[in-house]
């Protein structure tokens, strides 16, 4: 009798929860002060909100959850690890950015199931 192998639908899913993580801690950090010219010029064109929320779609599309995102950014607003980011300039500013756009997205998937 042959081994049924279960498909995987999603193979990376690990890896793109990391990059979710990533993209929404370099988004809450923002640039530094010291940052160079090209530095600069980088977060203009990639360190914006819709950027960031481009990518993480990006992540949910490859097998991410909206729990694990919710997840994510609960981590991050009470984890101990991620006390330094909260004291980083305008982080609730950011926070909140991100929480208003994926938070009625969980909330339209509970009503669908």
């Amino acid at each position: 009798m042959m081994d049924l192998l279960t498909q995987n639908s999603f193979p990376m899913k690990d890896w793109h929860i990391k990059h979710m993580e990533k993209t929404i801690v370099k988004y809450l950090t923002g640039i530094s002060e010291t940052a160079s010219t090209w530095e600069k010029r980088q977060h203009r064109r990639y360190g914006t909100i819709a950027n960031c929320i481009k990518q993480i779609e990006y992540d949910i599309k490859h097998g991410v959850t909206i729990d694990e995102v919710s997840g994510v950014l609960k981590k991050i607003k009470t984890d101990s690890s991620f006390e330094n980011l909260r004291h980083a300039n305008s982080f609730y500013e950011r926070f909140d950015e991100i929480e208003r756009h994926f938070a009625p997205l969980k909330e339209r998937l509970a009503l669908w199931n």
